[in-house]
């Protein structure tokens, strides 16, 4: 497994080794013991079916906080994550990268960041673990298109598909301090 730490402290991106022949191939998804960097147990599994041009995010929970390990199963998505750690060198910062499910690349997001992605394939199977339980009275949302965040987008020929409760997401600089990190 190749594991590379992002410019972001705290980001990791995780490669599994694919054994591929004729017939296909066999990838081993999670095993704790090569994931050292991770501290917290995974509690829960979640499974994502999503239409090209679909917008998840940026959410994130607090208190009932949850890091997330993330990958593409079929399809391709643009994955973000927005460091919202208020004592960090990298507030406010994001980073985002391509997951697909040729590269088998795996985006470890800690607590303390918002998340999200966008489909840029016809749809998307998305799997992520989480150190916690869903709790939607805690969840927040960052804005997808803060421009002081700036996040850079792929170009999907479309308007993002928003759900009504990300589409009025406040920006950065308007969430409250005690629900930042």
């Amino acid at each position: 497994m190749k594991v590379t730490q992002t410019p972001i402290a705290g980001l990791t991106i995780y490669e599994p080794r694919i054994f591929a022949d004729d017939r296909g191939f066999f990838v081993e998804t999670y095993n704790q013991s090569r994931y050292t960097e991770i501290s917290e147990a995974f509690v829960q599994d979640n499974l994502s079916y999503s239409k090209k041009g679909t917008l998840r995010g940026l959410h994130f929970q607090k208190p009932h906080t949850q890091g997330k390990l993330i990958y593409a199963i079929h399809g391709e998505i643009f994955d973000v994550a927005v460091d919202l750690r208020r004592t960090s060198p990298t507030f406010g910062k994001w980073f985002g990268l391509l997951l697909n499910g040729d590269n088998k690349k795996q985006f470890y997001v800690p607590v303390g960041f918002a998340h999200g992605f966008l489909v840029v394939s016809d749809a998307a199977l998305v799997s992520y673990k989480c150190t916690d339980v869903y709790h939607p009275e805690t969840e927040g949302s960052l804005l997808w298109n803060d421009s002081d965040v700036g996040i850079v987008w792929p170009d999907v020929g479309m308007k993002p598909i928003l759900s009504a409760k990300d589409a009025v997401a406040p920006v950065l600089k308007n969430i409250s301090p005690d629900r930042l990190f």
